[in-house]
């Protein structure tokens, strides 16, 4: 069922995939889909996120939780949807409309959000899969422990990279940063539960400003109108 991994990340993770929970994480895979069920997203978008954004890019980290659960959103990073969704989950409505008021971007058409990827920008939800319909019904079967270790793996990096941690699970994460170089931007989740706390974070130049402090290019934030 699981793609291989891309080319990379391939000689970082290679050594994962031969390990007891990543089999099994595997054996639940192909039974979920043996029992009828749809996985989200599809198979050769499951490790997008790696596969767009190789490690020697990553500068900024920014997770997520699970891949969106609705058929045609997912595409294998975390908050970006496929080209067509519309209208786009509010979650990403949120984003946009906090992106305009912190840096003045104006509010794509699309949620589309390779752009950042293409840039450095990882996208990685800590769960890749999930069954069609049912939000987190992947959690507990082993994806949390192949992006820990992708996490530990930039935590290692010896150049700054800014990781962003939006909602308590995200923020749980913050014991894997262990090196002095790296910034965290934590804040609030921009699904409508935690959005009054979210708006008004100014993360997005907050972590152009972490870039520009260690030498490198800040991230152009504007998604494209499709």
């Amino acid at each position: 069922m699981l793609p291989p991994i891309p080319p990379g990340w391939r000689s970082l993770l290679n050594g994962e995939t031969g390990k007891s929970y990543y089999r099994a994480l595997n054996t639940f895979l192909e039974q979920e889909l043996a029992g009828g069920q749809t996985i989200l997203p599809a198979r050769k978008d499951i490790f997008n996120a790696l596969a767009v954004t190789s490690y020697e890019q990553v500068r900024v980290l920014l997770i997520g939780q699970d891949p969106y659960p609705t058929p045609g959103h997912a595409h294998g990073l975390c908050f970006s949807v496929q080209p067509a969704v519309r209208p786009l989950p509010s979650s990403l409505r949120n984003i946009f409309r906090e992106l305009q008021d912190d840096i003045g971007c104006r509010i794509p058409n699309n949620g589309h959000l390779i752009p950042w990827a293409r840039q450095g920008v990882l996208m990685l939800n800590t769960v890749l899969t999930v069954r069609a319909h049912r939000a987190n019904s992947h959690q507990g079967r082993g994806w949390e422990r192949f992006t820990d270790r992708i996490i530990e793996l930039i935590a290692a990096k010896s150049m700054r990279v800014v990781f962003v941690l939006w909602g308590r699970e995200a923020q749980k994460k913050r014991v894997l940063i262990t090196q002095a170089h790296h910034t965290v931007v934590a804040c609030a989740h921009p699904s409508p539960l935690s959005v009054r706390k979210f708006f008004g974070c100014r993360c997005f130049s907050h972590i152009n400003r972490n870039l520009a402090d260690a030498g490198m290019d800040p991230i152009d934030w504007q998604i494209p109108d499709i």
